[in-house]
């Protein structure tokens, strides 16, 4: 997949009227996940999306590994997209799922086990809410007319 294809199937995904706003979400979703992983698991989990993809979550992050919780990485992502912060939630878990389907399964667990699925405020299982209901799948399209619907009770959008 080239970077016009997967911000193309981003755009669809998200129906975001401008390639500009897509690209917007696209980079604060993944700038601000590559500065919450180690870098390695960055350029793991980076290696398979295209190349201008790649570096929002490698080479525009300076300082990986950082730690900090499942809202402040959605204040990150809506500060950067311009957003509110259940739109970045949703527009984050769905670039998320794009991109467990780009991935070797390996680095997208190594994903997952970086980032706490706890009840409190690290609970970034959140962040999988799209994966966890199946992935946006042919059914999924077929079921709600272009496939998970922001209103969607199949998909979890709370930021608390």
């Amino acid at each position: 997949m080239n970077f016009d294809e997967f911000t193309g199937e981003v755009q669809h995904r998200l129906e975001l009227p401008e390639t500009g706003e897509t690209v917007r979400a696209i980079r604060a979703t993944l700038m601000s996940l590559g500065r919450r992983i180690p870098a390695e698991n960055a350029e793991d989990l980076a290696a398979s999306l295209p190349m201008e993809i790649k570096w929002y979550m490698t080479g525009a992050v300076h300082e990986h590994g950082q730690r900090f919780d499942w809202t402040e990485f959605l204040a990150n992502v809506s500060d950067i997209e311009g957003v509110e912060p259940q739109d970045a939630a949703y527009h984050a878990q769905v670039i998320v799922d794009l991109v467990r389907t780009l991935v070797p399964d390996s680095d997208f667990q190594q994903l997952r086990d970086q980032l706490p699925e706890s009840e409190d405020d690290e609970n970034w299982r959140k962040l999988f809410a799209v994966v966890d209901a199946g992935g946006w799948g042919e059914a999924q399209e077929a079921q709600t007319g272009g496939g998970p619907q922001q209103g969607d009770d199949a998909v979890d959008r709370s930021v608390e």
